[in-house]
């Protein structure tokens, strides 16, 4: 026992285990940590569960937004009625306009010199349906929040769900250009193969959206 009082005071006696205060605590300290981090994951797995987007999960986007932000891709989603052309996204020549239907404009369609496959003796790129895309899909200019939340949006790419998109990206002939467009212009560089997988992957994770 001890005198928690001093001299002169009356003593107030109590008992302390001797020996045994540090182990004590040094088991209490170890048990109150266990409880905290067994708290920490449950709630990790109750967010994952429910579907709550996890952080890693808008890194998805990364990728898909490399590839979509290249030339062969950029230049013909523009926020104006003018076509975009080469690797430095120059205005296109001979002042050619968007038209009425995203074709080009009356008297200068795309069609006018923009085949069904690439021209390399008239330094002509070419593809399928050759076109801009519509003004609702310009990205031009966009961040990637933004990029992403237009390309996921119904109302303005055209009314596809995610799954539509990987089947347009994957299959689409004049997506598939920008892999292959010859007339010395930089095709995408990462793989088409691999950025379908990247692009299935962000989509299967329900196309989250970096902040």
């Amino acid at each position: 026992m001890t005198d928690l009082n001093g001299p002169g005071h009356k003593t107030e006696r109590r008992w302390l285990p001797k020996g045994r205060t540090g182990p004590m605590a040094a088991a209490l300290g170890v048990a109150l940590a266990a409880v905290l981090f067994a708290s920490a994951v449950s709630s990790q797995s109750d967010g994952a569960l429910s579907g709550g987007t996890l952080s890693g999960d808008a890194d998805l986007f990364g990728p898909v937004a490399n590839v979509l932000e290249h030339p062969r891709c950029m230049n013909c989603h523009p926020r104006s009625d003018v076509p975009l052309q080469t690797d430095q996204r120059r205005i296109h020549q001979m002042n050619i306009q968007r038209g009425p239907a995203d074709l080009g404009a009356p008297g200068a369609p795309c069609a006018a010199c923009h085949g069904s496959a690439n021209r390399e003796f008239a330094g002509v790129p070419g593809a399928p349906h050759w076109q801009l895309a519509p003004l609702s899909m310009g990205w031009q200019g966009l961040n990637r929040t933004e990029l992403c939340r237009a390309l996921t949006d119904p109302a303005l790419n055209g009314g596809r769900d995610l799954a539509a998109l990987v089947e347009h990206m994957s299959a689409d002939p004049l997506v598939l250009w920008g892999w292959a467009p010859g007339v010395d212009l930089t095709p995408v560089p990462v793989p088409h193969s691999d950025f379908v997988d990247q692009l299935t992957a962000w989509a299967e994770a329900g196309g989250p959206c970096p902040d």
